[in-house]
């Protein structure tokens, strides 16, 4: 979780003026559960960004990747994150969720998925995918 919250920290600091960074509520509520030290510093990082609109047809899309066992069933989680991402193409999902979403061995079934909806599939990576490498490692 260090070298996690360190990359992170050189990504935000160095990377992401290389990107139009949007959020959405999902990772804001996200980020406002449970007590941490520094819940209102990284809440304030993320104030400017725009937010993307959860749009009708992004309830449907995650109900898709339920049923067909892409993500789990919390419809407030990954399933979301990933339906905004692709509903209003961004080139990438930043993530260090590597379980569900910056997972290699789920992207053919993600595209599959994202295929049948019509789609587009946004890159799952994390900060450190998207940072200089020979800096971090």
């Amino acid at each position: 979780m260090v070298a996690r919250r360190q990359w992170t920290r050189y990504w935000w600091d160095h990377e992401r003026r290389k990107y139009e960074l949007v959020t959405s509520e999902a990772v804001i509520t996200e980020l406002s559960r449970g007590d941490y030290p520094s819940k209102d510093q990284t809440l304030a990082l993320i104030e400017p960004l725009p937010l993307l609109d959860v749009e009708d047809p992004i309830v449907e899309i995650i109900e898709t990747y339920v049923i067909r066992q892409l993500m789990p069933k919390d419809p407030g989680g990954d399933a979301l994150h990933l339906a905004l991402a692709s509903y209003h193409q961004c080139d990438y999902l930043l993530t260090w969720n590597c379980a569900h979403l910056a997972n290699a061995n789920k992207f053919p079934h993600i595209r599959r998925v994202n295929a049948i909806l019509g789609l587009f599939t946004p890159d799952l990576v994390t900060p450190l995918t998207l940072s200089d490498k020979e800096v971090l490692l």
